[in-house]
Parts: structure tokens; sequence; C-alpha cells
């Protein structure tokens, strides 16, 4: 590799891994758009599996794919266990729940601080000294197999009924698609994602707060999925590459950075309200600039 190329690999290469961590927890809100839910419960899941990642890596000192493992599925059961309720509900109200299960998440992370003299959460403090375990390679690995396994549902019945349940759920139950059970995948799907993401995070930044996994944090994995768009796998992984580098690229702004930054997304989702990876509005503009065809030579008779 070219010295200049190293050099440059070297200052961006952690912004590179947030964006990809940032592309899975948008991934996680996109499967849930997908099905025409509104939830805000992607952070929650992502502290569940970042604490319970890095407690088995500091007390159990096991492998970080047994961490990954392990850090999913607990996400992934409470996910289980929290859809029951909360599925029932939809719009606005589904979104005020999910954020009532992050809060509660942060809360329970804020107070448990040890247990019989053991660290469990370290409370507002947080965990410190984790492993760094997330390489590069292990990121792009997992979303590479996100991406696999969004194009192989895309093309399944499964990415047929996600698509008419979110275009009317009433219209998909009267065709005989069982909403709830394909409403309830997608929700265990967001948190199988969102809980591995958590323990790759936990094992490449060294540290968990409660603080991190907050409502900010909530609107921040939606912006991801509503500024790329969430009609397509694409969306989300485009805006978390561009909300995480654009800051980074614009620091010789200084003080005006935020200003700018804003300004570019007010204007990206009035401008491309279906997020900037709309399928339908690029063909219609690719269409629009594309020269007509030439015309047909006239036939004259005699």
């Amino acid at each position: 590799m070219p010295p200049f190329l190293n050099d440059l690999w070297l200052v961006y290469r952690s912004v590179f891994e947030f964006a990809l961590i940032g592309s899975a927890l948008g991934l996680s809100m996109y499967v849930v758009l997908r099905t025409g839910l509104l939830s805000l419960a992607s952070a929650g899941f992502m502290a569940i599996g970042a604490y319970v990642g890095a407690l088995l890596t500091i007390h159990l000192h096991v492998p970080l794919l047994v961490s990954v493992l392990a850090g999913a599925l607990a996400a992934g059961g409470i996910g289980l266990l929290l859809g029951l309720p909360v599925l029932r509900l939809s719009g606005v109200y589904l979104a005020i729940a999910t954020i009532g299960f992050g809060e509660v998440v942060r809360v329970f992370m804020l107070n448990i601080d040890s247990v019989a003299g053991r660290t469990i959460t370290g409370g507002a403090l947080g965990l410190n000294n984790i492993p760094r375990k997330t390489e590069t390679w292990h990121l792009v690995l997992f979303v590479a197999v996100l991406i696999y396994l969004f194009i192989r549902i895309d093309r399944s019945r499964t990415g047929r009924a996600f698509d008419a349940i979110r275009q009317d759920h009433h219209v998909a139950a009267s065709m005989g698609i069982d909403v709830v059970r394909y409403r309830n995948l997608a929700f265990l799907l967001s948190a199988l994602i969102a809980g591995a993401a958590g323990v790759f995070s936990a094992h490449l930044t060294y540290f968990v707060s409660p603080n991190e996994y907050g409502f900010n944090g909530a609107v921040r994995i939606l912006t991801f999925a509503i500024l790329g768009g969430y009609l397509t796998w694409l969306g989300p992984i485009v805006g978390a590459f561009l909300l995480t580098f654009l800051p980074e690229l614009l620091r010789f702004l200084g003080p005006y950075r935020p200003i700018v930054n804003g300004v570019v997304l007010i204007l990206a989702i009035i401008y491309l309200p279906r997020g900037l990876v709309d399928p339908r509005f690029w063909r219609k503009t690719l269409r629009r600039r594309s020269p007509p065809p030439p015309a047909a030579p006239l036939e004259t008779s005699g």
C-alpha cells in the first residue's frame, strides 16, 4: 500500500469501523420499518448485547464469537418477550412504548452496579478495560452477512410478506398473510442484529456506559435508516456512512460544523423524503436525463 494511503487508513480506520457498526444498527431498524413498524428499541437491544458480551469477556474470558452469539441471543430473547405486548400497538404508540423500553434498560444498567461484590454494569461509570477483540474484518464480514441475509429475504416469500404488510396490513391479513407472525419475526431479527452490533462495539471501544444507549442513540439509529432510505437494505448503510463520515470531513469548519451538518441533513430529507437510496426517484431521474430515442425515418410512397 502506498504511504499516503496507509496514513489515510490510519486516520480514518476508526471512523470506517464505527460506520460499519452504524450500518448494522441501521439494518436492525430497516427490518422493522420494512413491516410498517416504528420501533425505537434498537438502542436498548444494543445495550443488552454490549453488556452481556462485555461481562462474558471480562469474567469468563470467552472468545469473541461466543460473546457475540450470547449478546445477540440475550437481546433476541428480550425482543421476543417485549414483542408480545408492544407489537399490538402501532405508529406513535409503538414508538413511545419502545422508547420506554430503552429507558428501562438504561436505568437498569445505571442502578445494578454490582452483585455480591462482583461488578455487573459498573453503574454510571460503566464497564472499563474491555479487551479490544473486534477487528475491522470482523465488522466487514458481519455487514456482508447481513447484506446477504437481506438479499435472500428480498427474494423470498418473507420479503414479499414484509412489503405487503408495510403497504396495508389489513389487506395483507385478508390475503392470508400472518401479520403478527411476520412482525414478530422482523422484531426478533432487529433485536438479534442490534445485540450483536452492541457486542462488537463494546469490544472496539474498550468501554460501555448506560448513557450511550439513551434516547439520543435511538434517534440516531433511526436517522441512519430514514436518511439513507428504508425501502432497500442499501439505504441504512449509506445513511450510516454519511452520518459517520460527514462530521469528520467537515472538521475544518470548526464550530460551524454542526450547522452545516444539520443543513445537509435537512435538505436531504426535504428533497428526498424516501431517503438518499430511493430506487423509484433515481429511475425517474436517469430516465429523464437519458436522450430520447432517434425518431424512425418517415416512409414515402412513390
